[in-house]
């Protein structure tokens, strides 16, 4: 099942094991239990610490393998083969299990371990889902941690059964207790904030008590990863506020053109980013959103939670996020039907015809990624020609799965009160109006800034949203300097991003040197 190389790079991690695990599998007579004994079998040969039982439980799903302590009775299920982009996640709980320490906060951890009732989690999940291992990590990092915590991962494409009872269109897909908890991507802070009804009051409480920054940056993608980064090494007081870390591109399947890098995939440079910020002495304060920006003696960014953070300068990165289409249909059915991450969701319309709303270059990659799954794609683009690069047309016009309409102007959403069932457009040119049944619409038009917050503050923007810069990422707003895609830049690209983050944290730390900040009193 496992490679020698993969073999040889897992013992030398389970050499952090301390404590017994047991495996416990369910098995059928399919090929995918076979896949499930032998991986079993090769991580069993790997450490004298894991041994292997059968599943005991009548109910159990199969094929399905639970990693669990003996000691502790800590439980983490993978229903389904956890390969691909899940396998660091089995590595993960097998570590976390066996007593290896869990990268979280120490706050964080109090809060799991006071975790008091019982909170049986599942999580639905692609395995080409790049978003989908870090909700699962968390979930089992809390399993790991409190026996109290039960947590599933199951692979949607396995148990089909599963998603159509419960109507899942979108991964990852949580339920806890039996109840839909969340949708999409989801920190563990975002967790423990719904879990804990407490933590919102006691976070915020503790964010009101931090000091003053010298640069506090909003943000945690490429852009705002740079600006702590070079703030830090300036010896400047330096915070990060985000909701989560990483931004657009933990959703990123391939990188191919960050240079010095031939490639890379989304979630493994956002790893390496955060692991570099938490290098220097940055704070970091994540499950955060910022609400507004204003100035007395200091710069202060009131939070949704009701906290208040105090800066004599600001670095915006606030990133951007998927347009939307704004047409009737599409909030109500957004996640039972209506999705923005092609690789995350597609698996779960296998065989089914679909739309792709857009001809960028997003658009068309979209169309040919889906081809390989779906029955049928249809893009639907509004102008007269579409705006991918030529290969990936010449491309998506020799599959015979895909069709492209030019002058479509998408006007609605249709469904059947429990997901999508098909969509209305117009043809620009005769403004005959076409009924299109589909079972998914993947919107891909592009992006629009996160900078709604600061629509009321002295920060200039454009009519796009963006924010206005000048060419040290200086704003409108003495003090408040902006990078990366919320900003007027060109080309929203991620190297772009970083080198942004980098001129607005030099911008904001020549605008420190050349202001008397120090004598400001915090109010």
């Amino acid at each position: 099942m496992l490679d020698k190389n993969i073999k040889h790079q897992l013992q030398s991690h389970f050499r952090a094991i301390n404590n017994p695990i047991e495996l416990i599998i369910a098995l059928d007579d399919s090929n995918k239990s076979k896949e499930i004994r032998a991986l079993a079998d090769d991580l069993a040969s790997l450490s004298d610490k894991i041994s292997i039982k059968n599943s005991e439980q009548p109910d159990a799903r199969t094929p399905s393998m639970v990693v669990r302590s003996p000691i502790s009775n800590t439980h983490i299920e993978f229903a389904g083969v956890p390969m691909g982009h899940e396998f660091t996640s089995l590595v993960l709980a097998l570590l976390q299990t066996g007593g290896h320490p869990a990268k979280a906060s120490e706050d964080e951890i109090a809060q799991i371990i006071a975790l008091d009732k019982p909170l049986n989690f599942e999580v639905y999940i692609s395995l080409s889902c790049q978003t989908c291992p870090q909700v699962v990590q968390a979930l089992n990092l809390m399993a790991a941690t409190n026996p109290n915590v039960r947590s599933t991962m199951i692979d949607g494409a396995l148990f089909q059964d599963e998603v159509n009872d419960r109507n899942v269109l979108a991964v990852p897909a949580v339920y806890l207790n039996g109840e839909l908890f969340s949708q999409g991507a989801v920190t563990l802070s975002d967790i423990l904030n719904k879990v804990d009804s407490s933590s919102a009051e006691k976070n915020a409480a503790k964010l009101n008590n931090k000091g003053v920054f010298d640069v506090l940056v909003v943000g945690g993608g490429p852009a705002g990863a740079s600006a702590a980064i070079y703030s830090a090494r300036k010896g400047l007081k330096t915070g990060v506020v985000a909701d989560k870390f990483g931004g657009q591109v933990s959703e990123t399947l391939g990188i191919e053109n960050f240079i010095s890098v031939q490639a890379t995939q989304g979630p493994k440079l956002v790893a390496q980013l955060e692991e570099h910020v938490n290098q220097y002495e940055v704070d970091i304060m994540k499950g955060q959103r910022a609400l507004s920006v204003s100035t007395d003696e200091l710069l202060r960014i009131e939070l949704e939670s009701g906290a208040t953070l105090k800066a004599k300068s600001i670095v915006v990165a606030t990133g951007a996020r998927w347009r939307s289409m704004n047409v009737p249909g599409e909030m109500e059915y957004k996640g039972r039907g209506v999705a923005y991450c092609p690789h995350c969701d597609g698996p779960l319309f296998k065989g089914k015809p679909v739309a792709v709303i857009g001809g960028g270059n997003s658009g068309i990659e979209a169309a040919i990624d889906l081809a390989n799954i779906v029955e049928q794609v249809t893009v639907l683009e509004f102008a007269d020609t579409l705006r991918a690069d030529d290969v990936l047309i010449k491309k998506a016009r020799s599959l015979p799965n895909i069709t492209i309409i030019t002058h479509a102007q998408t006007t609605q959403v249709l469904g059947d009160d429990k997901k999508v069932t098909g969509l209305t457009y117009i043809d620009r040119d005769t403004r005959v109006e076409h009924h299109l049944l589909v079972a998914g619409i993947f919107v891909q038009i592009g992006l629009i800034p996160n900078s709604e917050w600061l629509q009321n503050s002295d920060v200039a923007l454009t009519q796009f949203g963006e924010i206005e810069v000048d060419g040290k990422g200086a704003t409108s707003m003495p003090g408040v300097y902006a990078a990366g895609d919320v900003t007027s830049g060109a080309f929203k690209q991620i190297i772009i991003a970083m080198g942004s983050g980098a001129t607005a944290s030099l911008g904001a730390f020549d605008y420190l040197i050349r202001h008397d900040t120090s004598k400001a009193q915090v109010a």
